[in-house]
């Protein structure tokens, strides 16, 4: 679960590890703030620092157009987004994708609760990828 090529990997894969006891514990069919409860729990027990329901400025041409709240932000640096769906679709990656851009953050996590095992996908704003282009020993 923790590859160290990547960034953050060893917060990123706390964090899985986390969803992972939560997921085994409840199962699947609960709602979403269920599984945000219980994570939170599992990541306090894993002494992670986190802040849930975290108030973020989204930016447009730098002139701030409003606020978002991500689900959790995670060492201010990774941002988790939670869903409880049977399934989950490209809508909510692009979502989740496109919250990490206007959060101007590296990093995060899309992790599904609601489906028979859990789900998780590591997001990467490519923003950052580009600006690290000419330097290939960062990812």
């Amino acid at each position: 679960m923790i590859n160290n090529k990547y960034k953050y990997s060893d917060i990123t894969g706390k964090i899985i590890g986390c969803a992972m006891k939560v997921h085994s514990a409840l199962g699947n069919g609960f709602q979403e703030v269920i599984y945000q409860r219980a994570l939170a729990i599992e990541m306090a027990d894993e002494n992670l620092s986190f802040s849930r329901e975290h108030e973020m400025p989204i930016y447009y041409k730098q002139q701030h157009i409003g606020t978002r709240r991500v689900d959790f932000l995670i060492e201010d640096a990774v941002s988790v987004e939670l869903k409880a769906l049977t399934k989950l679709e490209d809508v909510h990656l692009a979502q989740a994708i496109n919250y990490l851009e206007a959060y101007d953050l590296e990093i995060g996590l899309l992790i599904n609760f609601g489906a028979k095992s859990l789900q998780f996908k590591r997001l990467i704003n490519k923003k950052f990828m580009q600006k690290n282009q000419g330097n290939p020993k960062i990812k």
